[in-house]
């Protein structure tokens, strides 16, 4: 059980990874964090559509599997 536990959770992690690399930006960039130009405003609401908001909900419920599997690989 232990293994196919890991097993899973290797591929989880793989799936998350590439989930995550294939977000879009929110921001303007790296550099614009620091300088303080652009419009970066952490709290505000941007509303994901289509694609972005599938790949969001995936990389949140994969997440969420992922802290899951981790705990029960301790409880076991």
């Amino acid at each position: 059980m232990k293994d196919i536990l890991n097993i899973v959770l290797m591929v989880l992690s793989g799936i998350i990874i590439i989930l995550t690399l294939l977000q879009s930006g929110k921001s303007d960039g790296l550099s614009a964090a620091f300088t303080g130009s652009g419009d970066l405003n952490l709290f505000a609401v941007q509303k994901e559509r289509g694609p972005e908001k599938v790949i969001s909900r995936m990389t949140l419920i994969c997440g969420i599997l992922f802290f899951v599997i981790v705990i029960a690989l301790q409880i076991i």
